[in-house]
């Protein structure tokens, strides 16, 4: 009886951990094949995802470079007024000039005349805007001239009232003969006709013909 217990003590204490290794190496063998990467299935029937292509579109921009890139053209402020009085001074077709490298280009009174007469510091550092002086209140405006609207420029200086015409400024249409030609070219700070620069408090460093703008676009071919 002794013996018999033996045996079966012995038969479990042995059998026991062989059919834990055996159990082990079926679950091994079967699930990770022979691939020693345990991940159930081999990799010849893994589906490869595929690369990414290349980027092909601009690197977006973002703040001040996410303006506007259309081409600008390159034109002294003097310039490019004295273009569009030339052109008849239009208010809302566009006027031809030519850039300061010789290109052809096209502006508008909206997008490129009115804001010199309406943008504090373009003239130079600290300049104020001519609207500050030359607005539609006339009577303290200086001249009694409004040259913050198309209709205020056109208008003229020396205006009774706002439903008056004053003195023209703009010559006619002829920019060499123009009143504003004659305030706002200044050579060494200094104009042809012996009034003051403006706009006022210009200093001598100002080029005569104003600073250099981006203005208008290349024209079309």
């Amino acid at each position: 009886m002794k013996d018999s217990t033996k045996k079966i003590i012995y038969t479990v204490l042995i059998g026991l951990p062989v059919m834990l290794i055996v159990w082990s190496f079926s679950l091994y063998f079967f699930g990770c094949q022979t691939n020693n990467t345990c991940t159930g299935y081999n990799d010849a029937i893994r589906t490869p995802i595929p690369p990414f292509p290349p980027a092909s579109l601009p690197v977006a921009k973002v703040g001040a470079n996410a303006a506007d890139s259309t081409p600008k053209c390159k034109i002294t402020a003097v310039q490019l007024i004295g273009s569009w009085v030339d052109a008849g001074y239009p208010e809302t077709d566009p006027f031809k000039f030519t850039d300061s490298k010789g290109t052809a280009c096209v502006g508008t009174f909206a997008a490129d005349i009115q804001k010199l007469f309406l943008t504090p510091n373009l003239w130079y550092d600290g300049a104020a805007s001519c609207n500050t002086c030359h607005n539609s209140q006339l009577l303290p405006a200086y001249k009694s001239m409004d040259i913050s609207t198309y209709a205020g420029i056109l208008a003229g200086s020396n205006r009774a009232d706002a439903n008056a015409k004053g003195n023209d400024i703009l010559g006619g249409g002829v920019w060499e003969k123009s009143l504003l030609k004659g305030m706002i070219f200044a050579p060494d700070g200094k104009t042809e006709i012996n009034r003051p620069a403006m706009p006022l408090g210009r200093p001598a460093t100002v080029p005569a013909e104003g600073p250099l703008l981006s203005a208008g676009s290349p024209e079309e071919q």
